[in-house]
């Protein structure tokens, strides 16, 4: 029978069922689309044979709200929805988003701060021996202690203060069905210590013998250089392969142990796993309330892969996915693409073909299937592995299978592209390719920022590697006579920019005659490499000390040096620019960012700054009526200025 899964006992009778095997839990509202972890964890459990339910958000001071399915025979699955619940609730300024696409009709507060921590204990205040599994990135990334930007300090695993019994981290198909099948012989929970992907709780090392001891957890408190080592030591063992068994104690007397991730799926498991029979859409209780904006998104979209071999340092990628690429069949996507285009609303356009990365369709190399990926190299970064197979003869031969299906007019990819890959395929088909047929008028990529500094702890190849790019893409579309932009992705307030490293950022804008839209801020999100050295001070890679900006207000200089072109960042630009002694970009010159203030004749800006600005031919002008004339405004002759949005010609 194909329909919802039950989210009411009317919809448990109408099945037949008296109880549910697994009451599943989620911060999201009930979406039953593969692009949502508790549609693919809730479909394979069923397809094992297990009576699964789901209580979308709860009401989380109501504990009558968590017993609406009754008691589940084999467990509570716990998870705050496909995003952190912080990051869901709270800009990086830690202001309150407005609105929740993963609720219906995007209401804001229908999930609780830190939901996997109070969910787990409203379950337990209703039910003090049913056996809770937490999951989903939220209690993935929090699994060991972690730096929570929200509270400003170190937080222990999120198994202790949730009282769950055990956390399924990472992809959890294979995890999940393993504690399933566990619990159905009729095993204790707190007996399930030997699964692969999980973290349990113990008094006790007796019978643990394969561990690595990381820190105790009052040590980690007293010493940020210790959680520095400690996080790395988590981060060098995400590898199934090759990681070990860590162990995390707390004052000697409780330990939490991390099991050895779960091997990765194979391409048939890959295929079985999206051929389950989702709905593909939100439950239609929620019509009402205009649906689930996050549909939107993805409703005529395709996953292709999963995992990143890529090393940006403030992913978290790494910590939940890994390194080593599983991907789908061509047949497998095709069978998904034409189910789109039977779609009442489909317009003859695939909105994304890709996953984490959307031009990785395999792994870096092969030895990582049977090996594991390198503890101390990676395969893209500072420069690619010789051993690096690039190659995207595999995705192309993909993309012109879905192009030539009836109906469909256009495949866009608005997954990220890693441009360091694409030019590491020296046949340079794919870049025509994509150029060609993928791009809508601007292409989107990440090339973060320009200082060689900060690109080094975000884990980035150098700006050299994306000029190269730029400068190929621009001739590639020259040649397929087409005017296509490329919009860069940038991030400010990365540990290792200072102010001299965002000036440098503005300048090159400034070269490019590019001004961004959005900026975004680097968002200290649970475990991730960047998020450590914004904690701890330390490139948790080599210990090395790291400039951190943490001052929102430096913060807010560094953001609008991005923006200097728009007039409302004035002060914060000048006030920057004083800072970091280059008032001889305040002029009238052609590479100055801004102008003196109105009436400043013979002030600092004026004396430092017109007098002084590289080929400034017009800063002995002084400040009189020209200047007033050219308050916060573009120099005489203006650079043409891109913006993320382009017209297309003749409109």
């Amino acid at each position: 029978m194909k329909d919802y899964l039950p989210v009411s006992k009317a919809d448990m009778e109408r099945r037949g069922w008296q109880q549910c095997d697994f009451v599943y839990v989620s911060g999201d509202a009930y979406v039953d689309h593969p692009s949502f972890g508790t549609a693919i964890i809730s479909r394979v459990l069923e397809s094992h044979g297990y009576k699964v339910g789901i209580i979308a958000q709860p009401d989380w001071k109501n504990k009558e709200s968590i017993m609406v399915l009754g008691r589940p025979r084999l467990g509570f699955l716990v998870s705050a929805g496909n995003m952190d619940s912080m990051v869901n609730h709270y800009s990086v300024s830690k202001k309150r988003r407005k609105q929740d696409s993963y609720t219906p009709g995007g209401q804001m507060g229908k999930r609780p701060d830190y939901a996997v921590v109070v969910y787990c204990n409203l379950i337990r205040s209703a039910y003090k021996d049913v056996p809770i599994i937490a999951g989903g990135i939220e209690a993935s990334l929090r699994r060991l202690a972690h730096y929570d930007y929200w509270s400003d300090r170190l937080k222990r695993s999120i198994l202790l203060d949730s009282q769950a019994d055990i956390i399924s981290y990472g992809m959890g198909e294979r995890s999940i069905v393993e504690i399933a099948d566990a619990l159905d012989s009729g095993l204790d929970v707190k007996d399930i210590t030997f699964i692969n992907g999980t973290v349990y709780k113990t008094k006790s090392l007796d019978g643990i013998y394969d561990y690595e001891l990381l820190a105790d957890y009052s040590q980690l408190l007293a010493d940020k250089k210790e959680y520095a080592k400690s996080f790395y030591t988590q981060y060098s063992n995400t590898d199934p392969f090759t990681g070990k068994r860590l162990v995390e104690p707390y004052e000697g007397k409780l330990f939490v142990v991390q099991n050895p991730a779960s091997r990765p799926l194979s391409q048939i498991e890959m295929d079985d796993v999206y051929k389950l029979p989702y709905m593909r859409s939100y439950h239609p209780s929620y019509e009402a309330l205009g649906g689930v904006p996050a549909i939107a998104e993805i409703k005529f979209s395709l996953i292709s892969n999963r995992g990143c071999f890529g090393a940006c340092s403030f992913c978290a990628l790494t910590f939940h996915q890994g390194r080593i690429i599983q991907a789908r069949s061509h047949e497998s996507l095709l069978e998904e693409a034409k189910l789109l285009t039977e779609e009442p609303d489909f317009k003859g356009y695939i909105h994304d073909v890709g996953g984490p990365t959307a031009n990785f369709r395999f792994p870096a190399c092969e030895k990582q299937l049977t090996k594991g990926v390198c503890k101390n190299r990676q395969c893209l970064f500072p420069t690619p592995c010789k051993n690096l197979r690039a190659d995207h003869r595999d995705y192309i031969s993909l993309l012109r299978k879905l192009r030539a299906l009836p109906k469909v007019k256009k495949v866009f990819i608005r997954s990220g592209i890693r441009f360091d890959y694409v030019l590491a395929d020296k046949s340079g088909e794919f870049l025509k390719e994509l150029c060609k047929y993928h791009v809508s008028g601007q292409l989107k990529v990440a090339p973060e920022h320009v200082s060689d500094n900060v690109l080094l702890r975000m884990g980035k190849p150098e700006n050299r590697v994306y000029r190269q790019f730029v400068k190929e893409y621009k001739e590639m579309n020259k040649r397929l006579n087409k005017d296509q932009y490329l919009v860069p992705y940038l991030m400010s307030s990365h540990p290792g920019s200072s102010l001299k490293e965002a000036v440098e950022l503005a300048e090159y804008l400034r070269d490019l005659g590019y001004m961004p839209e959005q900026v975004q801020d680097f968002y200290p999100t649970p475990s991730t490499i960047s998020t450590c050295m914004y904690y701890t001070g330390y490139d948790c890679r080599t210990m090395e000390k790291v400039y951190v900006p943490v001052n929102p207000h430096e913060k807010a200089m560094q953001r609008a040096l991005i923006q200097y072109r728009n007039p409302a960042n004035y002060d914060l630009v000048l006030e920057a620019l004083r800072k970091a002694g280059r008032m001889d970009l305040v002029g009238y010159g052609p590479k100055c960012l801004i102008r003196p203030r109105r009436g400043e004749t013979g002030s600092e800006e004026r004396r430092r700054g017109s007098a002084t600005g590289a080929g400034n031919k017009t800063g002995s002008r002084g400040s009189g009526a020209a200047g007033n004339k050219g308050n916060r405004r573009e120099s005489a002759r203006p650079k043409k200025t891109i913006r993320t949005i382009h017209k297309k010609k003749g409109r």
